[in-house]
């Protein structure tokens, strides 16, 4: 799978992960480039919860639309993974709809700082939800792509979401580090490694997604930040 230019013409795609869970995409540009950020959201009995929000600011709505129309069910909950806008971009507008937004003190914090929408609930710690009969949990692996990257891990399924923390595992560099901590960055990832050794899906945000191998490639263009 690649993303091409016509591709982000789309605007917003909607693939099947696996079960209950969806991989929505949307398209911003950067360096002049239409780039991908993948999103992932869970129908549940209870409504659907989002993990993270639309990087295209026009596409925030009709993501709500598409979720609507497609399983008639409304977004009830959404949690940020850092602060950076291809993650926290449509936070105060899905607040003012009526949904729960979620991020960490960290994240507040950065966003706050930094002019970026912000949460109206806040992580303290790693914090386990339960919504309708699935679970999943928050994880801070320590600093990487930002000062406060979170993953979601998805025990029944297998499911890491990591954000913007890993890179696909074709992807030449790390991309952005200038919010980041190239020192450290190693560690986190095997940190994250150690923590969920086995996971049947890792979610990446700007790469393709079906390649698991993309954690250890991380971690070994992590390794050479450091040389």
């Amino acid at each position: 799978m690649s993303f091409t230019r016509a591709s982000a013409q789309e605007k917003l795609s909607i693939v099947p992960l696996t079960g209950n869970y969806y991989i929505y995409t949307t398209y911003n540009l950067y360096q002049g480039s239409p780039v991908p950020a993948n999103g992932m959201y869970l129908v549940t009995k209870r409504g659907v919860v989002l993990f993270d929000t639309p990087w295209d600011s026009t596409q925030f709505q009709p993501l709500l639309d598409s979720i609507e129309q497609k399983h008639h069910q409304p977004v009830i909950l959404c949690i940020a993974t850092h602060w950076h806008a291809d993650k926290t971009a449509g936070l105060e507008y899905y607040r003012r709809k009526g949904i729960k937004t979620y991020t960490t003190v960290l994240t507040d914090e950065l966003s706050k700082a930094n002019h970026q929408p912000r949460a109206e609930y806040l992580l303290t710690k790693d914090t386990v939800f339960h919504t309708s009969s699935y679970t999943f949990e928050t994880f801070y692996p320590g600093e990487g792509h930002t000062k406060d990257n979170i993953v979601l891990w998805f025990p029944k399924e297998k499911i890491l979401y990591a954000g913007c923390l890993v890179k696909g595992a074709e992807a030449k560099t790390l991309g952005f580090l200038g919010d980041g901590n190239t020192a450290a960055y190693a560690s986190t990832l095997k940190k994250l490694k150690a923590k969920y050794p086995h996971p049947n899906f890792i979610i990446v945000t700007h790469s393709d997604w079906h390649d698991t191998n993309s954690l250890q490639h991380s971690i070994e263009m992590a390794e050479r930040l450091n040389k």
